[in-house]
């Protein structure tokens, strides 16, 4: 049965080089929101790991279904009896040297319900602040949305660079999504100038609920993140926001809402052109 209001957390980290150190930073914080009775918990990208360079990642990559990492999101979700969005973690491909960066989610039971491997890869060169990212030297690009049901609606599972592909989403409202969640981490520069307009867009184009939880703060690699994890609503209005510093935000999803919303304003209705 399908909840229809019920309270929804994004973790915000700048999480480091130390795998330990940051799980344990994140299971206190998704303790917290769980404490305040949220269900379903949203980590950021990366969330246990982020090195010098994309190619540090080799040092923790996980085989599927197996791993120190996937093993803390498990028992988390059935401890805490939650609903947990585990960011991403480099899981090995099924072929060569290269990893896949996977957002898995795991069901108030402990059980792996779903696998997303991030299509979108952050190739990029940023010339106002020198810096240059090639994630497609060690990752290799998933190719399957992933849109599942949960007691909360359908939920579509994104990751960071994703966010700048309309037509993503759209495929994904084509398979119904009601909830978008987005582990992120998303540099000052870009996400000072894009980052706010991008999540807002994604919500009000498709009338859906929001759930950006972002890495956010200076790094071991001298790399800065931007942080503002977001809970945006179907009419594109911040529900939460925390633009600075490591924590869980936490808001209210009503279900009722998006489905007055989309009742009452039937652009979904209006589309001439669909992905299928």
């Amino acid at each position: 049965m399908t909840e229809t209001i019920f309270k929804a957390a994004c973790i915000q980290l700048a999480s480091g080089s130390n795998v330990n150190a940051n799980l344990l930073e994140a299971e206190r914080f998704i303790e917290h929101a769980a404490r305040e009775g949220c269900r379903l918990i949203v980590l950021p990208e990366n969330f246990a790991f982020m090195g010098a360079r994309c190619q540090d990642m080799y040092k923790i990559r996980e085989l599927d279904n197996d791993g120190p990492i996937q093993h803390f999101l498990s028992q988390t979700a059935q401890k805490l009896g939650i609903w947990l969005v585990g960011g991403t973690i480099p899981i090995a491909a099924g072929q060569g040297d290269k990893l896949r960066a996977a957002c898995l989610l795991y069901n108030d039971r402990g059980e792996r319900v779903a696998r997303y491997d991030k299509m979108h890869l952050f190739d990029v060169n940023l010339v106002e602040t020198d810096e240059q990212y090639v994630e497609s030297e060690t990752i290799e690009p998933g190719s399957e949305l992933c849109v599942v049901d949960t007691p909360f609606g359908k939920l579509g599972l994104s990751v960071c660079y994703d966010l700048r592909f309309p037509e993503m989403y759209r495929a994904m409202l084509d398979q119904d999504v009601e909830i978008l969640a987005l582990p992120a981490a998303f540099t000052a520069m870009t996400g000072e100038a894009h980052w706010d307009v991008l999540l807002r867009a994604r919500a009000i184009e498709n009338l859906c609920y929001v759930l950006a939880a972002a890495q956010g703060g200076f790094h071991i690699s001298g790399r800065k993140t931007w942080g503002h994890s977001m809970i945006i609503d179907p009419w594109g209005s911040r529900l939460a926001e925390q633009t600075s510093g490591n924590g869980p935000l936490v808001a209210n999803l009503d279900r009722g809402f998006m489905e007055a919303t989309r009742r009452n304003f039937p652009s979904l209705q209006h589309r001439r052109i669909h992905c299928k």
